[in-house]
Parts: C-alpha cells; structure tokens; sequence
C-alpha cells in the first residue's frame, strides 16, 4: 500500500516579510503546496490554511496550532514545517521506515539573518526537521498538552519557558529519566543537501549561533562563509550586499 506524506505548517505571524516570502517560495519549489495544512494566529495564503483565533504567542499556543495542523491533515507520514527555515529539496526525499519512531534531518545550518557566516554541529536536532508518522504525533502532542494544562504551565506566556526546555521541544529525544515527558525514540538521518534554520530578532527560542551561548561546547563545530553552504546561495536569494 503506498503512504501518503504532507507537511504541517505553523506561524505567529511576526516574521520579517522577506525572510517569510522566501521561505515560503523554496517550499513551494519543493514540496506540493496542496499537501500541507498551515495553522496560524492571523489568515495566510499558504496550504490548506485553518486560523486559530484569541490565541496569543506562546509555546501552549504552538503545541496546540500543531495538534490542530495534525488532526486536520490527513496523510499517513507528516513533515514538521517551520516559517523560518530554507528547506533543501533532498529533505523531502524521506518516507519514515517505522510508525513508531520520530525521524530527525540533522544536516542543517544556523544563519543569523544577514550575516556572512553560518553554523553547525553534530547532532543539531530541530523541531523543523521532524517526519513521522501523523497518528504517532498526535498521541505525542494530545499528551504534551494534556500535561500543560494539568500543571498550569498553559498559564506561563514566556518567550521560552523553562519548564518546555525541560520537556524538550523534540518528541522521542529526551527520556523521562533526562526531564522528558515520555520514553519515546527517535533517530537521527542526514539529508544530502542542508536546511537552513534563519535566526532573526523574532525566533521563538535563543538563536545559539555562538559558542558563548552553550553550556557544553557542541561537537564538531563548524562556522562557515555563507558561500561555502553547499547548494545554497543566500546572499543571491536575500540580495545581500558582498562580505568586505
């Protein structure tokens, strides 16, 4: 029986427009527009587009736009979508093997929008690279949310709570025994071409584009010329002036 992929979208609305049109424009190039459900606090011509009202920006608020997303697609296997993310066509070239396992791309960059470097390490692991199976997740985030509301953390409306640092924000990649909400698996693949994760004044959690910004140094560092990202040519997609 072949299996149906889609990809669940979500947004607050705030994004610089040109990093937004941008991202929005790649996706379109690479993945079928009609396969994907986009939740967001104010209408958007994007996907199958379902506006959560009276919402204010908050991780509750994301953890619910994704269950919605969820629910209201209806494929087999979902793609995680993130508005700030420059998706590489290889991403998509991924149908996950097992139903009970949460799929991870970690070929990615972190770019502080504008600058003429970018960053990257071993195991950089992101909500935005997630694919798995769509019932799989909507048990994952019914739970998750049925757990914030249980402890009042719904009631909490920081940019980036710590309680949810605690949880982690990636299902299947932190144990109970760690802080997790559940014993979940993941596993970590690497697409042939990177994501570009865009960090920018609105990012939902801190941009750690720096060593400074960690507590434990990340493996295998890299920091790179823009130019040097292979197929990517942002400062041509953004139309940024040449490094000096």
């Amino acid at each position: 029986m072949n299996k149906t992929v889609g990809g669940i979208y979500y947004s607050d609305n705030r994004l610089n427009k040109r990093i937004l049109n941008a991202c929005q424009e790649q996706l379109r190039k690479v993945f079928d527009e009609n396969k994907i459900v986009s939740i967001t606090l104010r209408p958007m011509s994007f996907g199958k587009n379902i506006v959560l009202e009276n919402r204010e920006r908050s991780y509750p608020t994301m953890a619910l736009q994704i269950l919605m997303a969820l629910e209201a697609s209806k494929t087999d296997y979902v793609f995680f979508l993130e508005h700030d993310i420059l998706y590489g066509p290889s991403h998509f070239d991924f149908i996950p093997p097992r139903d009970d396992i949460y799929y991870y791309n970690v070929n990615n960059w972190r770019w502080w929008f504008g600058h003429d470097t970018a960053i990257t390490y071993d195991g950089l692991t992101s909500l935005s690279g997630l694919c798995c199976n769509r019932e799989l997740a909507i048990k994952h985030y019914k739970y998750r949310l049925k757990r914030i509301e249980e402890w009042g953390l719904d009631k909490i409306r920081s940019r980036e709570p710590r309680w949810a640092r605690k949880f982690g924000y990636e299902p299947g990649s932190k144990k109970r025994r760690r802080g997790g909400i559940t014993d979940e698996d993941h596993i970590k693949r690497r697409s042939e071409f990177p994501n570009i994760d865009i960090r920018h004044p609105g990012t939902f959690s801190a941009p750690k584009i720096t060593l400074e910004s960690f507590k434990h140094k990340p493996e295998n560092w890299d920091e790179k010329p823009i130019e040097e990202i292979p197929y990517w040519d942002l400062r041509g997609l953004f139309n940024l002036p040449k490094e000096k």
